[in-house]
């Protein structure tokens, strides 16, 4: 029999890592690290339950499982190197590399098993794929019998490494299962008192029914670490409002992540995902905004979420407690966390966030509106919110939550400056930012006393303001007919000319209506059957024989 050796084999993948690495088999155990050595992965060998060679995307694949349920995985294998690795495994940890077949039929039915914190999807007995469960970010019941799994996106520090060949690959965000029917599920220690108690077992099963999908669903939630017990994190803030996305939440927060704990909703978020944080009074002067920036964003089905939007009362104070020792924290955190806040809750979430993420909040500027508030009333398309002037951005929220940064903005146009006029028109306009990416946000129904600020405060941060004449609205009622009476002597020849450009040119009567004079002596409005009425030719005539006929109707008839 050989004696145990040890063999190295290069360019290994080791789970979802996207760097190479070399692969060490030695008799002790098993030793994995990047060519930097900044990833270091060992695995003792006293660890190892099973080990299984299968093909996979990236070549073949080494898969060990550990007597915790867990797996490890190295993938990068040539086909070459079965043998070589196979005696490896034999001679040193006394095991037998069992080859193992993926099922290659293409079905999107079969059935799910539970392994560690795999789960693996079997058609007819052969594993189709595995998810790591380790990956889930949310899960939640979409409908009774369906189930939806959402996955974290990488890590700033993932993304790092090999920068350029993530910026081409495709990631898998979401899957959903399809679980009909019913199921008994029993309580476990019921069951135990049972067996101890030496009932024996009835006939009928006794147990909860429920529905396939729901088990399904809380298994997850129990096999990932959705289902980490609270009091675990630094701190806890229940029944939390947040806006966008809209419901209450329980936020739990630990050293490297939060999450949301929800009716329906359950979210794993890193701290390495926060990338902007603000404290914004709403104009009310009783509630306060808290804005969580996400980087990448916060995924909810089809919709992302860029920003988290909370609201807390002004006067809401509570007293927090870090759930670690002072020393502990000195020495991890310094001065950017306090073992105890005694303030406004919105003051100690803000404190404890800006502690963790090392970002500055962005509170206030010296902007001050017409009416002295922080902010301007605005809406973007149909949602009513507010629009923050801030430091080095504008932010509108609550709905949709819009950041725009100041070195983004290539230009601002007002458009709309309506003025008020004797019908009660309206004092607002409209306001257009123009980026550098060559998108556009509107913003419309600004109070008009704000033009001026907004103006005056663009132009103190260099950003270029046009203003839109073209689509200004009429003169109001009075300045209308003002102008009417000033004007009187060009408006009265236009009038004439569009009369006389009406009158058909075949018309007989035109030319007696050109060659008409009016007498001085005649009433203002001269009918035909006025007595004063006179015609342009044979007056004498026409009275004559008007007189004529009148005799009969005085005297006796013959």
């Amino acid at each position: 029999m050989s004696e145990p050796r040890s063999k190295q084999f290069e360019n290994i993948f080791y789970g979802l890592s996207n760097t190479p690495g070399i692969l060490k088999l030695a008799p002790s155990g098993i030793g994995w690290k990047t060519s930097d050595s900044e990833n270091i992965v060992t695995i003792s060998a006293e660890e190892f339950k099973k080990m299984q060679w299968m093909r996979v995307a990236r070549n073949y694949q080494l898969r060990i499982a550990l007597k915790n349920g867990n797996a490890a995985r190295f993938d990068g294998f040539n086909k070459d190197m079965f043998d070589a690795v196979r005696d490896l495994i034999r001679t040193n940890y006394k095991l037998q590399l069992e080859t193992k077949d993926l099922s290659v039929r293409g079905w999107n039915w079969g059935k799910t098993e539970f392994q560690g914190s795999q789960l693996l999807f079997n058609i007819n007995n052969k594993t189709a794929f595995e998810v790591p469960l380790s990956q889930v970010a949310n899960s939640n019941l979409a409908n009774r019998n369906e189930v939806n799994i959402e996955f974290t996106q990488p890590d700033t520090t993932e993304e790092s490494q090999g920068k350029s060949k993530k910026s081409s690959m495709h990631e898998l965000v979401e899957m959903r299962f399809y679980i009909p029917g019913t199921m008994i599920v029993k309580d476990e220690n019921e069951e135990n008192e049972k067996k101890e108690e030496g009932e024996e077992e009835e006939e009928e099963e006794d147990g909860e029914e429920m529905s396939a999908a729901q088990l399904f669903y809380e298994t997850v939630k129990d096999k990932a670490d959705l289902g980490q017990v609270s009091g675990e994190g630094l701190a806890l803030f229940q029944d939390i409002l947040l806006l966008t996305p809209r419901g209450r939440y329980d936020i739990e927060v630990f050293p490297t992540f939060f999450r949301l704990r929800g009716k329906t909703y359950d979210y794993k978020i890193q701290m390495a995902a926060v990338v902007n944080l603000f404290l914004l009074p709403k104009l009310d002067e009783v509630h306060e905004l808290f804005v969580i920036g996400l980087e990448p964003p916060l995924r909810q089905g089809q919709t992302l979420y860029h920003f988290l939007v909370l609201q807390f009362k002004q006067d809401d104070e509570k007293e927090l407690v870090l759930n670690i020792e002072e020393e502990d924290l000195k020495q991890e955190y310094g001065d950017r966390l306090l073992p105890r806040y005694e303030c406004p809750i919105h003051e100690a979430v803000s404190a404890v966030f800006q502690g963790l993420t090392k970002k500055k909040i962005n509170r206030p500027s010296t902007f001050t509106s017409k009416h002295e508030d922080v902010a301007v009333k605005a809406s973007l398309k149909a949602n009513e919110g507010y629009l923050y002037p801030l430091e080095k951005c504008f932010l509108f929220v609550p709905k949709p939550p819009t950041y725009l940064p100041f070195s983004e903005i290539l230009s601002v146009t007002f458009s709309s400056l309506t003025k008020k006029n004797d019908l009660g028109g309206p004092r607002t306009f409209d306001m257009k930012f123009n980026m550098r990416s060559g998108t556009e946000f509107g913003f419309s129904s600004l109070n008009r006393e704000e033009y001026e600020v907004l103006e005056l405060y663009l132009r103190s941060k260099n950003i270029k303001t046009i203003k839109d004449t073209a689509d200004e609205t009429a003169l109001s009622y009075s300045e209308f007919m003002k102008e009417l009476d000033d004007d009187d002597d060009e408006v009265m020849p236009a009038a004439k000319r569009r009369k006389s450009e009406s009158v058909d040119p075949d018309d007989e009567d035109s030319e007696m209506d050109e060659d008409f004079v009016a007498s001085s002596e005649e009433s203002d409005v001269a009918e035909e059957y006025d007595e004063n009425y006179s015609g342009s030719e044979s007056s004498e005539d026409e009275k004559k024989s008007k007189k004529k006929t009148s005799k009969p109707k005085s005297g006796k008839t013959g």
